[in-house]
């Protein structure tokens, strides 16, 4: 007899907004944090909330169900991942912005992904303050998380002199200077960000080791002798054309033996494409048109301008890194 596969995975993914919704109220209500605060029982968790009963065990045993809590004799308790990122101000990094930018932008953003399908134009996000607040937050948490991973995971201890070109964050850049006290570092950022960089430099405590500089990132051509450059989150925003200047200019900024990373999503072209990448495709697209590439596309543009890469490292739950070295 044939066996006939079964449908789980099918469903999984075609029911995973369920997960997502009850995720995005857990977090939004505090449930998380009042768990770690002692609320362990239903009754407690309702009460700590503010919410029914009826809705602290749905969400409770939905979280469960999906690994983010324990449970036995009805008493709930975080998991170690949950307690990281989850519980609030007990957090190592608090989630909920992200998780709130998802619920409140992006999960609404992506019931228009049926006319982006239809007609590769990305919805209409119709931001006012309150909701750029919003998005903003929740992109430099997801950042946030980025960084940390980049920093734990991307060695540049070898590094005295860094360029940090272009990004959305320099917290790239502040993670491999806190690990690096001999690092210094030049900022050239957009104009518009310059503030906000040199706020978090600040709040880093390395001043004394920065420098921030404004420049049109599709054309600026940096000056120095750099050993380490930082192109991250940058090649997404960009066209195929303004990517291959861009790292043609970086490589004139760069001395020989120089490391770049290319922090961003990519597309792969072996039998295996990893998810995360290939669901941001279908982000990047419907929220405002930008592009995550396909990687061999991108190690031309930096074999083209130089660039020869010598290592890919996959950050847990962000993107990928591929490391290069001037030649």
């Amino acid at each position: 007899m044939t066996t006939t596969p079964d449908a789980a995975r099918i469903l999984d993914i075609a029911t995973g907004y369920m997960a997502s919704k009850q995720l995005f109220e857990a977090s939004r209500i505090g449930l998380f944090a009042a768990i770690a605060a002692g609320a362990d029982t239903v009754p407690a968790i309702a009460e700590r909330t503010g919410v029914s009963e009826r809705v602290a065990q749905i969400l409770a045993d939905a979280m469960a169900g999906k690994g983010l809590l324990t449970r036995a004799d009805g008493r709930y308790a975080l998991e170690s991942d949950t307690a990281a990122y989850l519980a609030g101000e007990s957090s190592a990094l608090d989630l909920a912005p992200f998780l709130t930018f998802l619920g409140e932008i992006s999960y609404p953003h992506w019931l228009q992904f049926g006319h982006t399908v239809d007609t590769t134009e990305p919805g209409d996000l119709q931001m006012d303050d309150a909701r750029w607040g919003t998005f903003m937050a929740g992109v430099m948490t997801y950042n946030a998380l980025h960084a940390q991973e980049f920093g734990r995971l991307v060695d540049l201890s070898a590094a005295t002199n860094a360029l940090d070109f272009g990004g959305l964050s320099a917290g790239f850049a502040l993670e491999a200077m806190k690990r690096n006290a001999g690092l210094r570092a030049t900022f050239v950022y957009a104009p518009g960000f310059e503030g906000g960089v040199a706020e978090a430099i600040e709040a880093a405590g390395v001043a004394d080791r920065a420098v921030v500089e404004t420049a049109d990132t599709a054309t600026a051509q940096p000056q120095g002798a750099y050993d380490a450059v930082l192109a991250n989150h940058v090649i997404h925003r960009f066209s195929a054309e303004e990517n291959a200047q861009i790292f043609r200019n970086l490589r004139a900024a760069a001395l020989p033996g120089a490391t770049l990373t290319v922090l961003d999503f990519f597309l792969d072209d072996d039998a295996s494409q990893r998810g995360i990448d290939a669901l941001h495709a279908g982000e990047y697209l419907v929220i405002d048109g930008t592009i995550v590439y396909p990687e061999a596309q991108v190690r031309g543009w930096l074999a083209d301008a130089g660039w020869e890469v010598r290592e890919k490292i996959a950050l847990p739950a962000s993107p990928r890194v591929l490391l290069a070295t001037a030649v």
